[in-house]
């Protein structure tokens, strides 16, 4: 690899490695030591091509999420199984991760643009900005970056386009599916939203058991599936249909305060 060498993005490769390895080491601890991320489903990650692979996932905080996920991805294809010890996996780091971010948090500070850098595919959301609901169109750019990314490696998105947990999927990933035939990989998160902030910068709370579900990829007809029917699959995939927000038994919620005593331990 050429010292300058770039990206399709024009990111230094060199300056992208040096970047994931200080914030993979600054942040590790985070996730293996005073919180600890319990992974499922490593072997599905070992098992994928080097690129057009699209990651979904259910979203709780802004940037811990992603951290996460590079830990587990890079720790996944140096052979460790459901297991990010031993931070050395990040030496020689998969540098054609991406993520969809929106622009208006990554622009927000320091600290947000060096994450930036890592992999961000930052898009104008037509949804929402600076805390108002908005109804924009979709820039022609922002797709084009998408389908960028998807060329070049791989790319995780948030489909509900918010923290807000049970949020319908929005329906330009399914239309980014059938444009571009990704394997779509879903992976279900939980923990995160107790360990840290909104931000997912300041912890919040230690002693959490974190999970990190990787599941199979999706089976989708790109030809013949409707939109309708990839956003369904999406939802039930990551666990955000609203059938899992539905009114939950005594008994199991008894059973869920159990589980969630053995999420916490003492030092």
């Amino acid at each position: 690899m050429g010292l300058f060498k770039r990206n399709p993005f024009g990111h230094i490769l060199f300056i992208k490695k040096m970047l994931i390895r200080i914030v993979g080491v600054l942040s590790h601890r985070r996730f293996r030591g005073f919180n600890e991320l319990q992974i499922e489903g490593s072997e599905v990650i070992k098992n994928l091509p080097d690129r057009n692979v699209l990651f979904v996932s259910n979203h709780q905080t802004y940037f811990a999420d992603v951290t996460a996920m590079f830990h587990v991805f890079n720790a996944s294809l140096s052979g460790r199984v459901d297991s990010i010890k031993n931070v050395g996996y990040l030496w020689q780091p998969k540098l054609n991760i991406y993520y969809v971010a929106a622009k208006e948090t990554m622009k927000s500070g320091l600290l947000p643009k060096i994450l930036a850098y890592v992999g961000a595919v930052s898009i104008d959301r037509t949804w929402r900005s600076k805390g108002q609901d908005v109804n924009r169109q979709v820039k022609m750019s922002d797709i084009n970056n998408i389908g960028k990314a998807l060329d070049d490696g791989w790319l995780i998105t948030f489909p509900q386009g918010t923290t807000t947990p049970f949020k319908p999927i929005r329906r330009g990933t399914a239309h980014i599916i059938k444009q571009h035939k990704p394997i779509v990989i879903p992976i279900v998160i939980d923990g995160f939203r107790r360990s840290f902030d909104k931000k997912g910068l300041r912890i919040k709370k230690r002693g959490i058991l974190q999970s990190f579900i990787i599941k199979e990829p999706l089976e989708i007809d790109y030809e013949n599936d409707s939109v309708d029917d990839i956003v369904t699959q999406i939802e039930y995939a990551i666990e955000q249909h609203q059938s899992f927000s539905k009114v939950i038994p005594v008994k199991t919620l008894k059973e869920m305060e159990e589980l969630n005593k053995l999420r916490e331990w003492e030092y």
